[in-house]
């Protein structure tokens, strides 16, 4: 298992926290992670990204040029990311922000309806907990306990509240691609 992935958006939709959850899980169940941020004047409104790895075997470069994974959170991601992304390669898309479709017939493309799921659930700030959990089901990188592990870990303190809220969006994600791909 090699998973390489991109996951972007614009600062402030938690980009860096759904990165952090899959890398803590990831250590949890025992695999090689890494994850490079990229923070820079791009925190709020503009497009920020993170490199992924998690990984049975050694890591040798942190950093993601053709990831086989990419999960974007708005339409310049997308346009941004997409060409990158490897034959086959997964694209999960945030459908309730970006309206536009892969332009690619060869990968595996998604639309995940974050927003309007997290918005039903009454906390727009669990759309990337929403990603995660389609992200997770479709790919079987790391075990659901892991993550709900991990939650409480980059949760905690001042947000141990919301890890109940979270563990529910991120089952919601899980069950939302279960019925399209059962």
């Amino acid at each position: 298992m090699d998973q390489r992935v991109i996951i972007s958006g614009f600062g402030g939709q938690g980009i860096m926290s759904l990165a952090q959850l899959i890398v803590y899980a990831g250590i949890m169940d025992g695999k090689n992670v890494s994850w490079v941020p990229s923070y820079g004047p791009e925190m709020r409104g503009g497009t920020a990204y993170c490199n992924l790895i998690v990984s049975d075997k050694k890591i040798g470069s942190p950093v993601v040029t053709k990831p086989n994974t990419l999960i974007v959170m708005n339409l310049p991601s997308l346009r941004k990311f997409e060409k990158s992304l490897i034959p086959n390669g997964l694209l999960l898309i945030n459908s309730s922000i970006v309206s536009e479709k892969s332009h690619r017939n060869d990968i595996r493309a998604h639309g995940i309806k974050a927003n309007d799921l997290a918005l039903e659930l009454g906390n727009l700030k669990t759309a990337n907990v929403f990603m995660l959990g389609a992200y997770v089901e479709l790919t079987k990188v790391v075990s659901d306990a892991s993550v709900f592990a991990s939650m409480k870990k980059v949760l905690g303190g001042a947000k141990k509240e919301l890890v109940s809220l979270n563990v529910e969006a991120y089952r919601l994600g899980a069950k939302s691609v279960q019925a399209v791909f059962a």
